[in-house]
């Protein structure tokens, strides 16, 4: 089969799905790849925790931070997260380190706040200038990011903010919702975040020792329903961070095979349907992005 139908018949399977898909997998050894749209600019929800991680670890390894200094963290607030501190009933002390495992990998938002306010969005911006990254806005915390309309509705009516998040849009990315909004959230494109794998995975401007750590970060992570069931098996290690917010859903991530082959693979989705639980979604997500990298791997 052409890859010309290949991705036909991929946009089809999305389209039907009531999915609008930003893919792009990338052998990161020969850099050839393989995409759909993957330069539409989207809010990326969690996404923007790497670049925090990436500055965080810069920061400590210039010795402007200490990773071993602990944060005294009150409760999570209402609504701030599912996860971690996010949870917590009680005050506790978190290392720098410690907080940049948990924001990592249960994508804690209490705990990615603490290291926000160490390391503020315009710090965080201007450590990606300097290391040369681009395409990757940071613009605001998590408490911003999740003060949408979602948290001020029941649990029950999670639904009605998904039907807003998808009729409240613009033909030019604007939103109505500030974090939906490209021009005013923590943004960046399925290139833009592949191209900071190829930087974390491969030789570039960021220090080896802080490239290390991000990737054993991602290794790390626990949260593996979306693109995870798709690229882990005994001859793979995949290793990722998820973003979500309302109807946008995003991974991206690298696989790395037995044999030596190694793909980076960004997924950045919005759904068109109105509901919080969308399985099937996630799941054609993990089919698009492995049926890319299939065909990748046999060119």
């Amino acid at each position: 089969m052409s890859v010309r139908k290949v991705l036909r018949d991929l946009r089809e399977m999305l389209d039907e799905a009531g999915l609008r898909g930003s893919f792009l997998v990338r052998d990161l050894r020969s850099g050839e790849e393989i995409g759909i749209d993957p330069e539409i600019e989207y809010a990326v929800a969690s996404l923007v925790k790497i670049p925090l991680a990436i500055a965080t670890l810069e920061r400590v390894r210039r010795g402007e931070l200490d990773g071993a200094t602990q944060i005294l963290l009150q409760p999570g607030k209402p609504g701030t997260g599912q996860t971690g501190l996010s949870r917590f009933r009680h005050p506790a002390r978190i290392a720098i380190d410690d907080l940049l495992y948990l924001a990592m990998a249960i994508s804690d938002n209490t705990a990615t706040d603490a290291l926000f306010a160490l390391t503020p969005p315009a710090r965080i911006s201007a450590i990606l200038h300097e290391l040369a990254i681009q395409g990757i806005a940071v613009r605001h915390t998590m408490e911003e990011l999740v003060r949408t309309p979602a948290d001020r509705l029941d649990p029950g009516d999670g639904h009605l903010a998904h039907f807003l998040a998808i009729e409240a849009g613009t033909a030019g990315r604007g939103h109505r919702i500030s974090q939906l909004d490209v021009t005013r959230a923590n943004t960046g494109t399925a290139r833009a975040f592949l191209d900071l794998l190829q930087a974390l995975w491969t030789p570039s401007t960021i220090d080896a020792s802080v490239a290390e750590r991000v990737r054993t970060l991602m290794g790390e992570n626990l949260i593996r329903h979306r693109l995870a069931p798709d690229f882990t098996s005994d001859a793979s290690r995949w290793s990722s961070k998820t973003g979500t917010l309302l109807n946008l859903r995003h991974e991206v991530g690298v696989v790395e095979h037995a044999d030596g082959q190694t793909f980076g693979v960004a997924v950045l989705t919005e759904s068109r349907v109105a509901a919080v639980s969308q399985p099937g979604a996630e799941a054609l997500m993990g089919h698009v992005a492995r049926t890319l990298r299939d065909q990748l791997r046999h060119l």
